[in-house]
This record gives structure tokens, C-alpha cells and sequence, in this order.
């Protein structure tokens, strides 16, 4: 689960560019017990274009499951409520419950794309004001659509350097945030815990456009499903690639 600043965004009409930024994002998630043994694990994977009305879109986004910790993944299933999902990146819409309101209650795998995606172009855009000095961000509260709420308590954004890509010149920025907290609600269960997350976005300067993104988190937390009488303490680790692709 990760979450940023709230920001107001409102569905649109799209109008489609082949010129227009295109990515493939690719999350993984790790389910471990207490003991660090290996329970499941889950990928979601979808496309992602800006559009040139200014417009985000999403398309081909689906879920697969594997077995085993070193087993391959399947094609999965597509999220079909996704396919087409467009909305204007501004605003504190995102982080209201109407937004996702075509969502199943427990998507939350697929809110996190939105989320992410949205994190890595916030970030990128604050390219100007970083050193090597780590730049903080304020504490924030940020409402989960409804589900609950995730605290970030330190964000840290650093230059890390430049990286050569495609003959232009990009800018490394690297994130981290420890510590954060976590209170999320979902239809018949509630996991309270703790979020560490930190990752590196390559940034065209000029523009502050995102060419690619890493992502790796860990939340540690108590689940209580139901009436159960007691929670149970789970452990997620989840490992992302933002990838800019050809038109």
C-alpha cells in the first residue's frame, strides 16, 4: 500500500496520440508469514499512456498468481474494469471513494497503479529543488478512498545522479519514506501496520517527464478478518518496474 499528496482529478473524453507517453508498469507482491516463510504471491501489470489532451489512460491491466517463490507467472486474468480508465492527474479526486467507484471494494491492487504512477510524477516534478542533499517533505495524512488512511512520516527525495538513455540525458532521483503508518479497511477485514518504501525515477529535466521508475516496499501489519478474535500479523513486500515503451 502506498499513497502521497491528495490532488484533484476528474474523468475525461480522451484523445489518443501515438507521439504520447506510453508505459508498462509491472508490480509484483511477496505474502510471507511471520518466520519469513513463503505464503503466495501476485502480479498486476497495465499499460499506461498520457494522452495530448492531458489525460492519463488505462488499458490490458491483469492479475496472476504463482505457487511457488521462484514460479513462473501466468498470462492472468484481465481487470476489465480498467480497460479505458481515463482521468486528468490534478486534484484531490483520486483519494475520494467516487473516484474508483467502478472498482471492485477490493481492488486495491489496482488502486495502487493509480497511486504509484501518480507518486512517481509528483516526485519528478520537485527535480529542480534536489541536491545531494535529501530534500523532506512535510507528514502527511492521506485518505485511502474511503478505506482508510496512510500516514507518511518522512519523505526524503535526493539527486542521485545522471543516467545516459536513448541519447538524452536524465536525471536520478531517489525517494524513501520509513515508517509510515498504515490504517486500511476493506469489506470484512482491516490491516493496521507499517509501510517503508523507497525507490529511483529517471527524470528528463527539461520537462519533468518520467522515462522509468523502481518501486520496493515492505508492509509489516495485523489483519483481522471478520469476528476473529485475533489478528493476524502479516508481511507483504511488493517490487515494481515503471517501464517507458516504444509507440
Amino acid at each position: 500500500m502506498l499513497a502521497l499528496f491528495p490532488s484533484t482529478i476528474a474523468p475525461l473524453q480522451n484523445r489518443r496520440s501515438k507521439y504520447a507517453p506510453a508505459y508498462r508498469f509491472v508490480v509484483d507482491y511477496f505474502n510471507f508469514h511471520p518466520n519469513g516463510t513463503f505464503v503466495s504471491k501476485q502480479r498486476i501489470a497495465g499499460d499506461y499512456r498520457r494522452n495530448d489532451d492531458g489525460t492519463v489512460e488505462w488499458s490490458n491491466v491483469n492479475i496472476a498468481t504463482a505457487p511457488a517463490l521462484d514460479a513462473t507467472f501466468g498470462l492472468g486474468q484481465q481487470q476489465t474494469y480498467m480497460n479505458g480508465f481515463r482521468y486528468r492527474a490534478s486534484g484531490d479526486l483520486l483519494f475520494k471513494p467516487d473516484f474508483f467507484k467502478d472498482f471492485p471494494a477490493t481492488a486495491t491492487q489496482a488502486k495502487n497503479l493509480v497511486w504509484d504512477t501518480f507518486m512517481f510524477e509528483t516526485f519528478a516534478q520537485q527535480v529542480a529543488k534536489l541536491t545531494e542533499t535529501p530534500y523532506r517533505l512535510p507528514p502527511s495524512d492521506v485518505p485511502l478512498a474511503g478505506s482508510g488512511t496512510f500516514q507518511n512520516a518522512n519523505i526524503e527525495l535526493t539527486r542521485a545522479g545522471t543516467f545516459e538513455r536513448g541519447g538524452q540525458r536524465l536525471t536520478v532521483v531517489h525517494y524513501e519514506a520509513f515508517f509510515n503508518r498504515l490504517n486500511h479497511n476493506l469489506p470484512g477485514m482491516k490491516l493496521v501496520g507499517r509501510s517503508d518504501y523507497w525507490g529511483d525515477i529517471w527524470v528528463l529535466p527539461a520537462t519533468t517527464t518520467v522515462q522509468r521508475a523502481t518501486l520496493f516496499e515492505e508492509v509489516v501489519g495485523e489483519l483481522r478478518i471478520g469476528s476473529q478474535p485475533n489478528p493476524q500479523i502479516v508481511n507483504v513486500v511488493r517490487r515494481g518496474s515503471f517501464e517507458s515503451v516504444a509507440q
